[in-house]
């Protein structure tokens, strides 16, 4: 199943093998374990296509990258047409024309306050500059984040996340953020009063907690007491920008008009990485203040022309094919049909979310026999259930999607815009199967298998886990029981 390279003077090695010997062999691993390690050969629309000739429906679309879906046409025609223009891409001494033209547009289409643009190549370079340009334009140095949020994994942006799992063994991060519940009205109100915090960060939705939407009145009243006391309303919008939740914004949804907008992922058209902090022109002059300062802020390939030219495709293809609407549409459609076939099973919690940006969170089972068994898999590893879900759906169904970061229990349905109706009905079926089979025995001694995988030696590190094995987790569960 796996390609084979051959290493100029050494000897030929699998994919996974040289992946493994030069880059991250505990990813290796944790694919293999878990059955997600296939080799696809070619991607269009919402579907790849393996090596086996499987097509497989991608309900994960890259974490959100994946909006307009895969190599659609009018990107890669762009990109060519580029490339062959030769045209210089990253002098680092001119104007770029098309980084002017992207941003007038971006900026034309999220509205509002927003005026300047600064480009980067991810969310996290978005977060960790609009740390500084908040810092600058307050002349403030702490920043207020909510609890379960997701902003990157660069140091700053790990400053303002509070699950901790990310963060350990890092060492110190930013000393001078601070936490507020997200949705608590009351402990934000608190938090801003002091008037020590140049920024608010947050997401209009928190994606890797589950999907978790919350009020309009929460937002607008976020807005309102950042205004009330100097505080940015920053909005990371990396997993809700460019239609996700139908407008172009998730900030448009709730009506809400930030001082600083992040946007990535989705905006790269799937093909170059590009992202870009969007503010008010006094916060932007706050930095770039003088001549001298022209520079204080940038990025090697900030405004490079290819990333300029996709984000400028992905715009065009979201206009032209009403991708905002579908995104409404065929999410209200979706959770419409979940509901219908899933709210019969005891272990279904919630489904939850807006446009195409979902979750379908889980539950304890209330029946003794799957309590024990969940019991179990609890004991084994909190992630065992989630990760099963996701496998079986994989491996059963040709479905490819992912658990919640920061939640475990939620498993998040992210489709490309351009997903069809049809597509949609198959991937509800597919659910509806999976959940029949998580209410058998079977399902939860295959998970037990697949842990025990997982947790076992492995023999480049000798020390990572000194006792495991099917029989030390069938202890465990046991020991539940």
């Amino acid at each position: 199943m796996n390609h084979t390279t051959s290493i100029p003077g050494s000897y030929h090695l699998s994919t996974d093998q040289q992946y493994a010997a030069y880059v991250n062999p505990q990813w290796v691993r944790l694919l293999s374990a878990l059955g997600l390690n296939k080799v696809f050969n070619r991607s269009f629309g919402a579907e790849l296509f393996a090596d086996n000739g499987d097509v497989y429906l991608d309900f994960l679309s890259g974490y959100g990258v994946y909006n307009v879906g895969h190599h659609h046409p009018f990107v890669t025609q762009e990109l060519i047409a580029e490339l062959q223009s030769q045209r210089p891409s990253m002098l680092q001494s001119h104007v770029p024309t098309l980084a002017a033209q992207l941003a007038e547009k971006l900026c034309q289409l999220a509205g509002g306050k927003m005026e300047k643009v600064y480009f980067g190549s991810s969310g996290s370079e978005g977060v960790e500059a609009a740390i500084k340009f908040s810092r600058a334009f307050t002349k403030r140095d702490w920043i207020l984040y909510a609890e379960g949020g997701f902003h990157g994994l660069t140091c700053g942006a790990l400053s303002l996340m509070s699950n901790l799992w990310w963060r350990e063994g890092f060492g110190p991060m930013l000393r001078e953020t601070q936490a507020v519940p997200f949705g608590d009205v009351k402990a934000l109100r608190q938090a801003l009063q002091t008037e020590k915090y140049a920024a608010y960060l947050v997401e209009p939705i928190q994606g890797e907690n589950g999907v978790k939407v919350p009020t309009r009145e929460y937002l607008h009243e976020a807005q309102r007491l950042c205004e009330k006391h100097g505080t940015l309303l920053v909005i990371d919008e990396v997993q809700t920008g460019i239609h996700r939740t139908g407008p172009f914004i998730a900030s448009h949804y709730f009506g809400i008009s930030p001082d600083m907008v992040i946007l990535a992922k989705a905006l790269s058209g799937g093909q170059v990485p590009v992202g870009a902090l969007l503010m008010r022109s006094d916060v932007c002059r706050s930095v770039y203040s003088s001549i001298d300062k022209a520079c204080v802020h940038a990025s090697t390939f900030s405004e490079n022309a290819l990333a300029m030219r996709a984000g400028l495709a992905t715009l065009q293809i979201a206009e032209k094919e009403k991708l905002g609407e579908r995104s409404t549409n065929l999410g209200n459609f979706l959770r419409s049909e979940l509901m219908n076939r899933l709210s019969r099973f005891e272990m279904i919690k919630e489904i939850r979310g807006v446009g195409l940006f979902n979750a379908i969170e889980f539950q304890a089972p209330r029946s003794i026999g799957l309590k024990l068994l969940y019991a179990g898999f609890t004991k084994a590893h909190p992630g065992l259930f989630g990760q099963m879900i996701v496998k079986t759906l994989f491996e059963e169904e040709k479905i490819l999607s992912q658990m919640a970061g920061n939640n475990f229990m939620a498993i998040k349905s992210l489709p490309p815009l351009v997903i069809t109706e049809e597509q949609i009905v198959r991937y509800v079926s597919a659910w509806e199967h999976v959940c029949e089979l998580a209410s058998r025995t079977s399902f939860w001694m295959q998970g037990l298998r697949i842990a025990a995988k997982a947790l076992a030696p492995d023999r480049a590190c000798p020390n990572a886990v000194p006792k495991a094995g099917a029989e030390v987790l069938q202890e465990r569960a046991l020991a539940e029981v």
